[in-house]
């Protein structure tokens, strides 16, 4: 769990603990830049095509950041694949679900893929917090997840009316490890049926505002949604707007590079994964054409200091890290500074075992 200076929580929001955050960061920031940034918020090739279909994210609320998860894929496809060679955690993640699945009724197998849309907000100087709402889209039973709650919650569960749509709510005081790697903590826990294929999940605030995007309220914007499906064949696609607050928010611990980052207003990319690779992109857009060359030089120059730092590091790390390093791009369009990099599954199988 958490050490000392944990991210502020919030009662009924999921929180993560900060040393699951920071081992998922510390994986994205090794492989861009090899060096340790601390950052105290809760936060397969790239191709522009346009995803077919309706789009999950177009249901959202008004939203800051937008993501797009492939569920079905992550549980089935991506999570086997890194944990096979640790069968005990790879049993350990399938109880979650299932134990997940037991408290709620709800199983996350059972998704194709998953929406979500986080709102910021700034409580106080260097405070960020992170308000979620999920859409889950597949199939699931309504009744079974009242039955579950009922059950599972030991008379800690109620139902709420709200536009002739049921919520309903779980009081759980929960640890929750997610797919056996990240932990969790779930006080109270919402969900309400949508239709008969799409379930929003989060609190229940944040479930008012969804049934209210049905009845003509502000929904998430085109812009957003267009940065987050991108790549159709992504395991996970994102974009996000980044404002002057939020940033203020990071221990970057550099001020040279802080400087440069206070120009990127948003950003987007996405995961992806092969046979043998993990995928991943990542974009700034940038206030000038000027600030994403000024931007990528800089990356470029802790791309080269890099190598000074990955023998400091473990050994898991500094495997991924070279392998990051060595397949790392950046390359320049106007005022958008884009990120590419591949690394060895097998480079990250170790430090993903070892959370």
């Amino acid at each position: 769990m958490g050490p000392a200076d944990p991210i502020p929580e919030r009662k009924g929001y999921p929180i993560v603990t900060y040393r699951a955050l920071n081992a998922a960061i510390l994986t994205v920031l090794v492989a861009l830049f090899a060096l340790p940034i601390n950052i105290k918020t809760q936060t397969s090739r790239t191709r522009s095509v346009a995803p077919t279909g309706p789009n999950l994210l177009a249901s959202l609320p008004e939203s800051d950041a937008l993501a797009l998860v492939k569920l079905k894929r992550a549980l089935d496809e991506a999570m086997p694949r890194l944990l096979a060679s640790n069968p005990a955690r790879l049993s350990a993640a399938n109880a979650q679900i299932e134990h997940f699945k037991t408290r709620t009724g709800i199983d996350p197998r059972s998704f194709e893929q998953v929406a979500l849309g986080i709102r910021y907000s700034y409580p106080s100087e260097k405070i960020t917090k992170l308000q979620t709402v999920g859409l889950a889209k597949g199939t699931f039973s309504a009744p079974a997840m009242v039955a579950a709650g009922r059950i599972a919650a030991s008379g800690k569960f109620r139902e709420e009316k709200y536009q002739g749509k049921s919520i309903y709510i779980y009081t759980l005081e929960d640890d929750i490890k997610l797919f056996g790697l990240f932990n969790f903590r779930l006080r109270e826990f919402a969900a309400s049926p949508l239709d008969a294929n799409t379930l929003a999940i989060g609190d229940s605030q944040s479930i008012h505002n969804v049934i209210d995007v049905s009845r003509g309220r502000k929904r998430a914007s085109a812009e957003l949604i267009a940065l987050a499906s991108r790549d159709p064949n992504a395991l996970m696609g994102f974009g996000g707007n980044i404002s002057p607050a939020l940033l203020q928010s990071l221990d970057i611990g550099n001020q040279a590079i802080a400087q440069d980052l206070s120009s990127v207003r948003q950003v987007y990319g996405s995961f992806g994964i092969t046979q043998t690779d993990v995928e991943m992109f990542v974009a700034a857009r940038t206030v000038t054409a000027d600030s994403a060359r000024q931007l990528g030089d800089t990356l470029e120059g802790l791309k080269q200091l890099g190598a000074i730092f990955v023998p400091r590091l473990s050994q898991a790390k500094s495997t991924l890290a070279k392998s990051a390093l060595q397949n790392l791009k950046i390359v320049i369009q106007a005022n958008e500074l884009h990120i590419r990099t591949a690394v060895a599954q097998s480079a990250i199988v170790p430090l993903v075992s070892g959370l």
